[in-house]
């Protein structure tokens, strides 16, 4: 055998090697997005049967037992996704601050400060009636359940405030008063107004019409 002709079979064996630990390398990434695409399944699995247990219980009313028979993963398995029950309900908190959010901003592009003040009470009603989890926050607000929970709340509220209040500045932007009115207060006291009126409708099992509540509303604050 000549020395080229070892030389064009080690070549080949060489690349053959090559090929293969390519493929190894590929096999072993699609292993690792497949079981990341899992866990994001699983978290995600969870985070929704967390929600709607929070919804129908309430924050104390729910366990890490509770959620993981519900999902039909052990215990332990559950802490393997989450540290425990205060992230899983923030990220419950994050979902329903995001759809409140997509709310309020959908009443921001109406056409004219009316139909925004208008569009954004109702909204705001509409979405807080359906998500009980918006009213059970409220209520966990008050009480001393977790100074972590309750500081996350009020922060995710001061941010629902700052999407109300350019609504609330753009009503008065035509009115001589504008520069004797705060409308980041003005803004806080709609949306106490708002979660007041949740609360004592959810407290009766009542429910609430909209735009009636909306039209009352806007006719006593503006």
């Amino acid at each position: 055998m000549t020395y080229f002709s070892l030389y064009y079979m080690l070549l080949i064996s060489t690349n053959r090697s090559v090929s293969k630990l390519i493929n190894n390398d590929k096999i072993m990434e699609n292993i690792k997005t497949q079981k990341q695409d899992i866990i994001q399944d699983t978290k995600k699995q969870i985070i929704d049967i967390a929600r709607q247990l929070f919804s129908d219980y309430s924050y104390l009313g729910v366990s890490m037992s509770d959620i993981a028979k519900k999902v039909n993963i052990t215990k332990g398995a559950l802490y393997y996704h989450f540290t425990g029950k205060v992230e899983i309900y923030q990220e419950v908190l994050d979902e329903v601050f995001v759809g409140l959010s997509s709310a309020i901003v959908r009443a921001a592009n109406e056409k004219d400060a009316k139909g925004k003040i208008f569009a954004l009470v109702k909204n705001y009603l509409d979405f807080g009636f359906k998500e009980k989890n918006l009213i059970k926050a409220l209520t966990l607000k008050l009480s001393p359940a977790n100074p972590k929970i309750s500081e996350y709340i009020i922060k995710s509220r001061e941010q629902t405030i700052d999407l109300i209040q350019p609504i609330i500045k753009e009503v008065f932007v035509n009115k001589k008063a504008i520069k004797k009115i705060d409308s980041r207060m003005l803004a806080s006291l709609l949306m106490g107004m708002m979660d007041g009126l949740l609360m004592e409708y959810s407290l009766l099992n009542k429910k609430i019409n909209s735009e009636k509540v909306s039209s009352q509303i806007i006719t006593v604050l503006f």
